[in-house]
């Protein structure tokens, strides 16, 4: 087994007194102290996430654009200049491969960024799929840094250390809109985007930049009760938030039009990659789709968990744990359609051999005031 990575920021983690664990090839923080802290920061002032296991991979060229609306199940053509769009790459199949979020910075230039497992697969999957296209791919995923900063404080803690002359743009910046600027003197690509239903940015720079940015903000954030945070809070915003993750509700073994996204390609015209296969899947209508659940019990559903609706197993639990936000758990799970599941109605979770009542309920389970 290979050494894992570490990220640019691995000194700073140790030095805040971060523990760690194994995220694909990378070892990254879980938590620093109290992961309930760390969640209840973002979600009442602030938190500083680092996310350089994720990937960078620029696509330039006169027919980017066309590239990647055959490469993905979207339609990048139509996409304006400075914004961002979630979208899925597949295999032949329709099987997903990943999920992941693409920013146009011009007519013929664009930054895919897929997860940090899976960004072997999606540059060796672009490759192969970038013949008669005439564009250039180079991944930069090695050789840069994300840095997040997440919460309702979020702007106020970044938005004074954004050069003079763009603060009003970073601070009208739009959801899923990127820009350049510099951020505490650091040439920076600012993104309003994140993955913990909280407002918040995510900064992409260079790795020998990145110590000293994380350090500017922990700064300028310590007055407001910005915290460090890991992967476990991470994973417990997001869920809160019902965003799905690779390799619970996402995988190869479930397309597009399981997981929700069939709408992507709904409209889309001429060829990409498993276009047959997900137009018929579409027809035909999903077999299983992903499914909130919660309950008023205290014992939370995790993964693998089986669902029942009398003594009819009807799916199973992909992502489950108590709701540090709402005090209750919350969880979702890949159902089969032929139960007819709607919201309100009834269904029974197998945790270690005991059932325990949930209800079919609607994402997001947390939702941010506006």
């Amino acid at each position: 087994m290979s050494e894992l990575l570490h990220s640019p920021l691995h000194a700073e983690h140790e030095k805040l007194g971060a523990s760690f664990t194994a995220f694909g090839p990378w070892n990254m923080p879980l938590k620093y102290g109290s992961e309930l802290e760390e969640h209840r920061a973002v979600r009442e002032a602030a938190g500083l996430f680092d996310l350089s296991h994720m990937g960078e991979i620029w696509v330039n060229g006169d027919r980017a654009a066309e590239f990647l609306s055959y490469a993905f199940i979207s339609d990048f053509t139509t996409l304006p200049v400075g914004k961002a769009k979630y979208s899925m790459i597949v295999a032949e199949d329709g099987g997903i491969l990943d999920d992941l979020i693409t920013y146009r910075l011009g007519e013929t230039k664009f930054l895919v960024v897929p997860n940090a497992s899976n960004v072997d697969v999606v540059w060796e999957a672009l490759n192969e799929r970038a013949d008669g296209f005439d564009v250039d791919l180079k991944s930069e995923s090695r050789d840069v840094a994300m840095i997040a900063i997440q919460g309702p404080k979020a702007a106020e803690i970044l938005i004074p250390l954004v050069e003079d002359n763009k603060q009003e743009a970073v601070y009208e910046l739009p959801y899923y809109a990127a820009m350049t600027g510099k951020v505490a003197r650091i040439y920076a690509f600012i993104c309003r985007t994140g993955y913990t239903g909280e407002d918040g940015f995510e900064l992409i720079v260079y790795n020998s930049d990145a110590p000293a940015l994380w350090n500017e903000l922990l700064k300028a954030g310590e007055e407001y009760g910005i915290k460090p945070c890991g992967l476990a809070a991470r994973d417990s915003l997001r869920l809160e938030a019902g965003m799905p993750l690779y390799g619970n509700e996402l995988s190869r073994d479930i397309t597009p039009v399981e997981a929700g996204m069939a709408r992507a390609f709904a409209k889309k015209e001429g060829d990409f990659v498993a276009a047959d296969a997900l137009r018929a899947r579409a027809a035909e209508g999903p077999q299983q789709v992903i499914t909130a659940l919660d309950s008023e019990q205290r014992r939370a559903a995790r993964h693998g968990a089986e669902v029942f609706v009398g003594e009819t197993k009807v799916g199973t639990v992909t992502s489950g744990q108590p709701s540090p936000t709402l005090g209750h758990p919350v969880a979702l799970a890949l159902i089969d359609t032929a139960a007819s599941l709607n919201p309100g109605d009834a269904v029974e979770v197998d945790i270690r051999g005991k059932r325990y009542p949930f209800a079919v309920t609607q994402t997001p389970f947390y939702k941010r005031a506006d």
